[in-house]
């Protein structure tokens, strides 16, 4: 026997690639249903490969009380509104948005890292999913924290326009487009020219000269691993579609090898080493898209201080640094405490 899953934000860039993994990881489904706002009520999506073709109902009428969970991918707005509705009715809440993520009483949640942290969601019936450049990260460096436990990390990250929605995607696609026909290219969603440039700038700037990108790393680190890790990022948008890179430099309490270190990632869950030291001999994000590993590359030994490593990491933001890892929750969720015979 299935669950009734509702997919809210079901036509958007996430809402439309949870829809497919349900589908591709054939989640144990009763019913499903896609929810989105009034403007998209009426429309068709598929539900992922099956040929099965989903009338999108509206949010605003949607009634969750028969429905066991609610997959949200419809940004802070419409989730602050219609998730705490969806909850108080028995619905359990994986909320994809920043909205819940540093609640006390919501459990921040990555599969492969903090399972066990999935029991406290009955405190409000809802459970957050991380921002997408800390789920990949946070895969990568647990397994690492385990061995020799992780004192100090620099991340540089490198985020697709992705991750910004399909504005973001939109406009680099017309941005270059108008740079090869010789128009000038004209910023809208991002706050300088994107195709063909890089901007050290995702999301709104703290008081500290950080941005709230940024701190999300730092500090939903924290409470899905270790609060004692410390951790400064620089986060960077970048003319790729899909796909998050970083650069990690980690450093430890103890001595970890690079030989070690790449035995480790190699047998860790949800993680696919891919590390010959030639040319080509690592994973890039056009290489990771469609994925729903974390792809690690580029391990080596840091000399400029005692028990460093540095790390490539990349993965599909659209999956791992969402729709996956939000399903990924479901199902979690299903054989912990939602079981059915």
């Amino acid at each position: 026997m299935g669950y009734k899953v509702a997919v809210v934000g079901a036509t958007g860039n996430v809402g439309r690639e949870m829809l497919n993994i349900l589908a591709e990881r054939e989640f144990p489904i009763e019913e499903i249903a896609a929810v989105a706002s009034s403007r998209s009520t009426g429309m068709d999506v598929e539900f992922g490969e099956t040929g099965k073709m989903l009338k999108v109902k509206n949010v605003e009428h949607f009634d969750f009380s028969d429905w066991d969970i609610a997959l949200f991918a419809a940004g802070s707005g419409p989730t602050k509104e219609y998730a705490p509705k969806a909850a108080a009715a028995g619905c359990v809440v994986i909320d994809n948005s920043s909205l819940y993520r540093m609640d006390p009483d919501v459990p921040l949640i990555v599969p492969e890292v903090n399972p066990e942290a999935i029991d406290g969601y009955k405190k409000r019936n809802i459970i957050a999913n991380p921002n997408c450049s800390t789920a990949q990260m946070v895969v990568a460096l647990k397994p690492l924290h385990d061995a020799a436990k992780i004192k100090r990390v620099v991340v540089s990250t490198y985020q697709s326009v992705s991750g910004s929605g399909k504005g973001g995607m939109d406009e680099l696609f017309e941005q270059s487009r108008d740079i090869f026909v010789g128009d000038q290219p004209t910023p809208k969603q991002f706050t300088k020219q994107i195709a063909f440039n890089v901007i050290p700038h995702i999301d709104v700037f703290l008081d500290d000269g950080s941005t709230k990108e940024e701190w999300k790393m730092v500090v939903e680190t924290k409470k899905i691993m270790d609060s004692k890790i410390k951790l400064t990022a620089t986060c960077v948008r970048v003319p790729v579609f899909v796909g998050h890179s970083e650069s990690i430099n980690i450093e430890f309490e103890e001595e970890l090898s690079a030989k070690d270190a790449s035995k480790i990632l190699r047998e860790a869950p949800g993680i696919m080493l891919v590390d010959k030291r030639e040319d080509g001999g690592y994973v890039t994000p056009v290489e990771c898209v469609g994925d729903s590993a974390t792809y690690i590359s580029r391990v080596r030994e840091d000399p400029t201080v005692e028990n460093g490593l540095n790390i490539w990491c990349v993965s599909d933001n659209l999956r791992k640094g969402a729709a996956l890892n939000a399903v990924q929750i479901a199902e979690l969720l299903g054989r912990k405490h939602l079981q059915k015979g």
